[in-house]
């Protein structure tokens, strides 16, 4: 992180320069570090540059300029999901930063950074990469300029893009760049976008593209934004996607094919690489975000559930890729020689933990399906055979004392197997609450979001509760519920409210629907359509937004007077009484 340090190293200059919102945290679970460790093991000498003031050129030019490119993310999150709420007031915190300060990291960051860079070395390609920049790598919605937004390759003067998980790109444009090849000339990379002058797209063949509706078009047709959505939507793998190409006012976006994923092997290595899992020694105060993930494990990547409110579909793909036994092992032995290290995995898992080494016999030569939704399909080796012998071999290690499954399970996928998972789960994995997400009760919102219904859900909860029962442990369920998402009316929220008092659920964990991009409700929230089926969907904006929320967390007498609005609404005033199943007591109220 600075030219100190790169002289006590002996390097005179860096290859690569890579310039993040976040502060540097040196473990796997931050992008920044990842890619860094990548591109050092692959031989090329790599600075960080870490939440630089934008607003002067200082910070910008304190590691001088790099032989090959500079590599720029806005952080973890994206930056206005990071400095927003969903009511769109400025977040006074932020957990990447030291002291979980705010306010130390731009709006649009991966486009202020290349401003600046560009600014200072006109001359020195610039490659984003990063979650804001692979889910804006198309014409997008932004919910916070309640408008439709270019590519942010079109909005930057960056050079390429990287989408997705980076690891194979990276290394093949700094081999290229480090040839002599020049950025312009590099536009094969599969998991990259680039630019394209319109003069040169008429100039060659469009067979092995799909060209889909341009940026003015869907600017003024939300049915065309809506078909434009579901065409990318069904090109996102490595195997039978095709090149999307989409028009811009002053150039034509390029989107290649999908990286392929990382094999066991290589996905091995990039674990096994030597991350201190600390924040850089120069930072005098915690980096919050280290805290809850420090001892935790990623044991895969992808997620085949293709919940309509995630972008895991553009970003890390269907298909799993799942580490061996071995490497996770070995990564945990490791922990236990750390100092502060108490005995305590925190978490073993990824986007969704029991879907590790699930796989598909079509994966490999045919990708994932477009036209069917995995978590269905027969054609999926659903067995959890293999978690429960990973979490069994965790327990084993000497030094450790507990393995938690922090990242939460998708639960129909449990009833699916007789591996005795449920009971291994809540006998040897569960901290007291288990994370779950039916997010909805409700038929026709959990279809349009892609979720098991209320049976599936309260079948799990029998199992949970039973196998709890048996081995004498009490422990619960901390589900997730979404309010204000596409489809969903105060009617509907009104019905899970009952629910919830019903069944004496818990509601701290309540995500008020934010549209971010590249997910298919964002979609549906601004044309007010489903992609899918291409058919109208009820959409809650403004007022109604508020009290969908204040009806998930009804106890809360700050909430009060937007339940009762709500109630009115929905012709539930019944719900407004001294009775035990009112939501609000009219007395207090």
């Amino acid at each position: 992180m600075s030219l100190h340090e790169a002289r006590d190293m002996g390097l005179k200059e860096f290859d690569i320069i890579l310039v993040t919102g976040d502060a540097y945290v040196d473990h796997p679970s931050f992008g920044t570090a990842l890619i860094g460790r990548v591109l050092w093991d692959a031989g090329f000498a790599v600075g960080v540059i870490s939440q630089p003031d934008w607003k002067t050129r200082d910070d910008f030019t304190k590691l001088g300029k790099p032989r090959l490119f500079f590599g720029v993310t806005s952080g973890n999150v994206d930056s206005m999901v990071n400095n927003y709420t969903a009511n769109l007031k400025v977040r006074n915190d932020d957990v990447y930063s030291p002291g979980g300060k705010g306010g130390l990291r731009p709006n649009r960051a991966a486009i202020v950074y290349s401003d600046k860079l560009h600014s200072i070395f006109p001359g020195t390609p610039i490659v984003l990469g990063g979650i804001e920049a692979s889910l804006r790598r198309f014409a997008h919605y932004d919910y916070w300029s309640d408008s439709v937004r270019q590519s942010i390759l079109a909005d930057s003067p960056a050079d390429m893009l990287v989408f997705g998980m980076a690891e194979r790109q990276i290394i093949e444009i700094a081999s290229r760049l480090s040839k002599g090849e020049n950025i312009k000339d590099i536009r094969d990379i599969a998991g990259t976008s680039i630019k394209m002058e319109i003069c040169t797209w008429r100039s060659i063949s469009h067979e092995d593209f799909l060209e889909i509706p341009g940026f003015a078009e869907i600017s003024k047709d939300r049915k065309l934004y809506a078909k434009a959505f579901k065409f990318h939507y069904d090109e996102q793998d490595p195997i039978r996607g095709r090149r999307i190409a989409q028009a811009h006012p002053k150039t034509l976006i390029i989107q290649n094919k999908p990286a392929m994923p990382l094999t066991t092997r290589e996905i091995d290595l990039v674990y096994g690489l030597p991350f201190s899992r600390k924040a850089h020694p120069s930072y005098n105060k915690p980096i919050p975000s280290l805290a809850p993930v420090k001892f935790s494990v990623v044991s895969h990547r992808g997620c085949f559930g293709s919940c309509s409110f995630c972008a895991l579909t553009h970003h890390q793909g269907k298909i799993i890729q799942s580490r061996s036994m071995e490497s996770i092992i070995r990564e945990v032995k490791k922990m236990t020689k750390i100092p502060d290290f108490k005995g305590i995995v925190q978490d073993v898992g990824g986007p969704s933990a029991n879907m590790y080494s699930m796989k598909c016999m079509k994966w490999e030569k045919e990708g994932a399906c477009a036209d069917k939704i995995c978590v269905d399909c027969k054609c999926l080796d659903a067995s959890h055979k293999g978690q429960v012998e990973l979490l069994r071999r965790l327990l084993e290690i000497k030094g450790v004392k507990k393995v938690f499954i922090g990242s939460g399970i998708r639960f129909d996928l449990t009833l699916r197997e007789s591996s005795g998972y449920i009971s291994e789960l809540c006998q040897h994995h569960v901290s007291g609450h288990l994370k779950v997400a039916p997010e909805h009760i409700i038929k026709h919102v959990t279809d349009i979001m892609h979720k098991p219904g209320k049976e599936v859900f309260e079948e799990f909860r029998k199992r949970f509760d039973e196998e709890n029962k048996k081995i004498g442990k009490t422990q619960f369920i901390l589900p997730y519920f979404i309010s204000g998402h596409p489809g969903c009316t105060v009617g509907n929220m009104v019905e899970l409210a009952e629910y919830i008092r019903d069944n004496n659920l818990y509601t701290e964990q309540v995500q008020d629907f934010t549209p971010t991009p590249m997910t298919a409700s964002t979609c549906m929230y601004y044309t007010g359509i489903d992609p899918f089926t291409m058919k109208e969907v009820h959409v809650a904006k403004g007022r109604e937004k508020r009290i969908q929320r204040a009806l998930l967390q009804y106890r809360e007498k700050r909430n009060y007077g937007f339940v009762v609005e709500g109630l009115k609404m929905a012709g539930r005033e019944d719900l407004v009484g001294g009775e035990r199943k009112c939501l609000i007591n009219k007395r207090i109220w």
